[in-house]
Parts: structure tokens; C-alpha cells; sequence
């Protein structure tokens, strides 16, 4: 894919991977609900995750998006991420408050006063995750038209 058909593959799905490294060296894998912000991927996480764990013992992680049900429909992207770990309570807020918006359709900036509070209440749990990659892979089989 080109660095726009990232862009908007980012922009439409709604779960990544994440894989994280575990305390026995196996990678631990997580669903995660996330926010593009070119050019980083934002989402949160429970402090006491084993993710937010594993993320702070090593800050790396490789995360996938993907979609495509039969083989000629698959699309996706895998990134190879440096992962800083957000403990900020406004910033954490802010992450949680643009999640929400993104998976209950709402503007950026349509928050109600109280939805930002009731965030603001669940961000003293978690941590933000900026994922920045290093490195980026991406397929796209529809390109293939048939030819694999």
C-alpha cells in the first residue's frame, strides 16, 4: 500500500494486535481499540494490564491491523513500534476522550461536559500507549486480481 492507502486503511478499521513481549519471552498478544495520529497510534490500556506490564519492563511492540475474509480481500498493515507509555492523567484523559469519539461516531470536540468527566474518572486506572513505528509492512491482495 502507498503512505495514503495506509492512511485510510488506519482511518476505517477499529482493532489492532498488539504484541507485546511477556516476562517468559513469549510474545503476549492483545486486541486493542486505537486512534490514528499520524504518525502515531494512540490507545489505553488498565495500568495493571499484563501489556502495560510487559510494555514497561521493554517499550516495544509490534502491532497488526488487518481485514479480509477470503484470501483475495486480504488487506493489512504491521508495524514494528517504539511504545511510550503515557501516565500524564490529562494526556491519558485525552486519549480516552478521543477513542470515545471514534467508536461512538462522535466530532473531535462534541464532548459533553459530562462524558469528559466520566473519562477523567476512568484515566486515574490507565495509561495511554503511543505506539511510533519504526518500521512499517502492508498487503493489500486485492491488488493481486486474482494473480497468486
Amino acid at each position: 500500500m502507498t503512505d495514503a492507502e495506509i492512511a485510510a486503511f488506519l482511518a476505517e478499521q477499529r482493532v489492532l494486535t498488539c504484541a507485546s513481549i511477556g516476562p517468559n519471552g513469549r510474545p503476549h498478544l492483545a486486541p486493542l481499540w486505537y486512534v490514528p495520529a499520524a504518525p502515531h497510534l494512540l490507545s489505553w490500556t488498565y495500568a495493571a494490564a499484563q501489556k502495560a506490564r510487559n510494555l514497561a519492563r521493554l517499550p516495544q511492540a509490534t502491532v497488526q491491523i488487518e481485514t479480509g475474509h477470503d484470501y483475495g480481500d486480504l488487506r493489512g498493515v504491521a508495524m514494528e513500534c517504539d511504545v511510550e507509555l503515557v501516565t500524564d492523567p490529562a494526556a491519558v484523559r485525552d486519549i480516552g476522550l478521543a477513542m470515545t469519539l471514534r467508536y461512538n461516531d462522535m466530532p473531535t470536540g462534541a464532548a459533553p461536559p459530562a462524558l469528559v468527566d466520566m473519562i477523567a474518572k476512568q484515566a486515574a486506572k490507565r495509561v495511554g500507549l503511543r505506539f511510533t513505528p519504526t518500521r512499517t509492512a502492508s498487503w493489500d491482495h486485492r491488488k493481486l486480481a486474482g494473480t497468486y
